[in-house]
């Protein structure tokens, strides 16, 4: 009786083939089951929205640049080019554009090719104050190129740089170089010491080892740290207007400050001259933005 009572009260035995563990939903999927239950709304409002906030000086600029001067109509018709003609043949932009790609050119290769030999210095070498290097490069970023306009300009007047655009290279250079080093050094983690060393086995030397097994495993590092030092020497104007003393020898955000008069201002030619700025970075960021994307994802991953 007692047995059976026991038999009663036991739970029922599985069927052959099944878990006796209820089924366990895997936190992959909890996300995506909450990922789905978020009304549609509540993200793509908030992307609107900034999308708006994002686009809306762009267009208004556009629209300047192309409607007629003293049109207040919010579509750029009957359109016109005369704004742009104005600045690149009247305002010597053509000059401009011309200077300030010298300089960005000079500050992508000056920039990447000394950031490689650093960061693979703090990649590769132990030393004994490397980790105090790392913290002055950390804390170099801190320091606002204001600061260091003196100083600066008493060194290139010294080594008679004022008014050369080899000048505002270095400088630009300068300031671009500690974040610059940190990432390539991230880069450079990423890449297998052992691929060296089987490189050295084969009989290559360092350097060697480094340009045929290293360096082409960089490419996404190296767009990313280049594309960033030249847009950002593109758009700097500090620099530039401190330095370069001639007109002939200025670059676009300079030439800009020159359609903003004491009493008044060309909207028009000053948004040709915004969108002749803009057009070239928008370009470059157009065919690097794969590249630039996986050399800051790969750079921020310690090896």
């Amino acid at each position: 009786m007692t047995a059976a009572i026991a038999e009663k009260g036991a739970p029922a035995a599985p069927a052959p083939g099944t878990s006796q563990h209820p089924p366990v939903r895997s936190r992959r999927g909890r996300r995506e089951r909450a990922f789905d239950e978020v009304p549609r709304w509540q993200i793509y409002l908030p992307l609107g929205l900034y999308l708006l906030f994002t686009l809306v000086p762009f267009y208004w600029m556009l629209l300047f640049s192309l409607r007629p001067a003293g049109s207040d109509s919010l579509v750029p018709w009957p359109m016109t080019f005369d704004h742009f003609a104005k600045v690149w043949n009247e305002r010597a932009f053509s000059v401009f554009f011309q200077n300030s790609a010298l300089i960005g050119v000079g500050t992508l290769i000056c920039t990447t090719g000394v950031a490689l030999a650093g960061g693979y210095a703090l990649a590769r070498f132990d030393f004994r104050i490397k980790q105090g290097f790392m913290l002055a490069l950390l804390c170099s970023q801190f320091i606002p190129g204001a600061l260091m306009l003196v100083p600066l300009f008493q060194i290139f007047k010294n080594l008679q740089l004022i008014n050369s655009p080899l000048s505002v290279v270095i400088a630009e250079t300068v300031f671009q170089l500690p974040l610059s080093i940190i990432l390539i050094s991230g880069f450079i983690r990423n890449v297998p010491y052992s691929l060296e060393e089987a490189a050295w086995v084969d009989g290559c030397s360092r350097l060697q080892a480094f340009r045929i097994v290293v360096l082409p495993m960089l490419r996404p590092g190296l767009i990313a740290v280049g594309s960033f030092a030249f847009v950002h020497s593109w758009n700097h104007f500090l620099f530039a207007l401190m330095f370069l003393m001639d007109q002939d020898k200025q670059t676009i955000p300079v030439g800009l400050s020159t359609l903003i008069g004491a009493d008044s201002v060309d909207f028009g030619a000053l948004a040709a001259g915004g969108v002749i700025s803009a057009v070239p970075v928008v370009i470059v960021f157009a065919f690097i933005q794969k590249w630039l994307i996986s050399g800051f994802s790969a750079g921020a991953v310690k090896g």
